[in-house]
């Protein structure tokens, strides 16, 4: 797989992957990255290989399996071979969990830390499958930026989801799934998305910084 990279060469290493339905070269992936960038963080990207395929062909294919796509997130970790805090938008932040989640696994001596954005807690009006029972699992420390109105898992549902109280979240008031407020709200889209990445921001840095000391 081929990595984009934006931020400097000797920058603590964030791997960002992609939701379901859109490439790494999406708008919200190409802000939070060049974001994060700007703040000496160096961020990799990557498409899946499914995602490759729809690009480079225009048809429009469904996600791989979990396994297939774990499977490459590794092979992505066991390339860069350092330190790093790995995560993604929404279906790339859960894969990203689900890899933290292995903690047998060797590519968990590069992982640090793990940031999920907009985290699909569950299938859009599916709120009884829930997708974290994995979550627990997870050793190294492990932060979720999410909408309060997220439709795949809001405020008020996740509060009654019995998660670890190791998590850090950042909840973005009047968010959707992709973190955009209604006109109402008062707010904006590009403020959300500049909390995100003022989030991520400390965060990358505590995860990184326990490393070295």
């Amino acid at each position: 797989m081929t990595l984009v990279f934006n931020g400097p060469e000797q920058g603590p290493v964030f791997v960002f992957a992609h939701g379901a339905g859109a490439p790494l070269t999406s708008d919200f992936m190409q802000q939070v990255s060049e974001g994060l960038a700007q703040h000496g963080i160096r961020v990799a990207r990557f498409n899946f290989n499914y995602m490759q395929q729809r690009v480079d062909t225009g048809s429009r294919r469904p996600p791989e399996r979990a396994p297939h796509l774990l499977k490459q997130f590794s092979e992505v970790i066991s390339g860069i071979n350092q330190p790093m805090v790995i995560g993604g938008k929404s279906m790339g932040g859960r894969m990203a969990s689900l890899v933290a989640a292995q903690s047998e696994s060797e590519v968990m001596q590069h992982v640090k830390g793990v940031a999920c954005v907009g985290y699909p807690f569950h299938p859009q009006g599916k709120a009884d499958k829930l997708r974290i029972e994995h979550l627990p699992d997870i050793r190294c420390p492990l932060a979720i930026i999410q909408g309060e109105r997220d439709k795949l898992g809001d405020y008020n549902e996740v509060q009654t989801y019995g998660l670890p109280d190791s998590i850090q979240w950042c909840w973005l008031a009047d968010g959707d799934h992709d973190l955009k407020p209604r006109v109402k709200s008062g707010l904006t889209h590009q403020q959300h998305i500049q909390a995100c990445i003022d989030y991520l921001v400390p965060y990358i840095y505590a995860c990184l910084d326990r490393v070295e000391q």
